[in-house]
């Protein structure tokens, strides 16, 4: 019995890797993901939030300074107090290309099984006539 529990482990973890995924995603599959209550965090730098403003319920955590520089233990223990690796999560950035690099380290190095990213981030977002928030 305890063999084929071992055994059974071994397999799940082999295996997890395979569900996990980045799913790229348009403003319209946004919009119905955080409608359906799965949590948006903006990754951008505070002068970005403060230059066009935040998706509302968007939570604000950056990702890399304004030198390109990451504090991954740091930022993974801000993001797992908005959600944990069973849970999906959704990225959004300027572009699209910084989101990517989280979303992967999220799934690759976190553990997460689901990560959205926005493919072409706050700009399509505004480019769409589409609202946010003022960031303080």
């Amino acid at each position: 019995m305890f063999l084929k529990s071992v055994v059974s482990w071994g397999l799940m973890l082999f295996v997890l890797p395979l569900w996990a995924a980045v799913i790229d995603i348009d403003n319209a599959e946004l919009t119905r993901l955080t409608a359906a209550g799965v949590p948006l965090v903006d990754i951008r730098t505070a002068e970005e939030w403060r230059e066009t403003g935040l998706i509302a319920g968007s939570r604000p955590i950056t990702f890399a300074d304004s030198r390109g520089r990451v504090d991954a233990p740091a930022w993974l223990a801000k993001i797992q107090a908005v959600a944990q690796p069973g849970q999906p999560l959704i990225l959004i950035c300027r572009s699209g290309n910084r989101t990517q690099a989280a979303s992967r380290l999220l799934v690759e190095q976190a553990g997460y099984q689901q990560v959205y990213n926005v493919k072409k981030g706050l700009r399509a977002w505004l480019g769409e006539g589409r609202p946010v928030t003022p960031w303080p």
